[in-house]
């Protein structure tokens, strides 16, 4: 049922596997999973297939442990006609202090298509509740302004064109 869940959270612990030769969670895994979170996020509100678009401001501000709770929140800040923005933040919560920090976040653009490898299609628009989901969505249509002034400095035309 599209237009109702306009945030998710997900929550695991910190295992072996994800961390690099520093004993720290590699950047590539915190990267997956706010990519999983923000794509759960996106289509529990469209009720569509969507695909990311951009992944806007990501900061590494904390490091993630092996054996932290990780906490990866993704919430709509702003729709467009197809596409949807969500604020992700990613917390670490050391079980033996109970010390939580955020770890990382990032803005992320999601587009709703059809079918998978369809076309853009029309999401349910969101309409801000409060003053903090306001001041959000402000920060979202300001971000989207940035992001199109600087499309002009972007090749599409392919790698290998120096």
């Amino acid at each position: 049922m599209s237009g109702q869940q306009h945030e998710v959270t997900f929550r695991f612990l910190a295992q072996p596997t994800d961390v690099n030769f520093g004993g720290k969670v590699h950047g590539g895994m915190v990267m997956k999973w706010i990519d999983q979170a923000g794509y759960a996020c996106a289509v529990g509100w469209s009720g569509a297939y969507c695909v990311t678009v951009a992944v806007s401001g990501i900061q590494f501000v904390k490091p993630i442990l092996i054996g932290d709770v990780v906490s990866v929140r993704a919430k709509l800040i702003h729709t467009g006609t197809s596409s949807m923005q969500m604020a992700v933040d990613v917390l670490a919560r050391d079980l033996r202090s109970g010390e939580e920090r955020l770890a990382t976040s990032c803005v992320m653009v999601f587009v709703a298509l059809d079918r998978p490898d369809g076309k853009p299609t029309a999401v349910p628009p969101w309409t801000p509740r409060d003053d903090n989901e306001r001041r959000l969505q402000e920060q979202a249509r300001q971000l989207l302004e940035v992001s199109k002034s600087m499309a002009q400095f972007v090749d599409t035309r392919g790698a290998g064109s120096d």
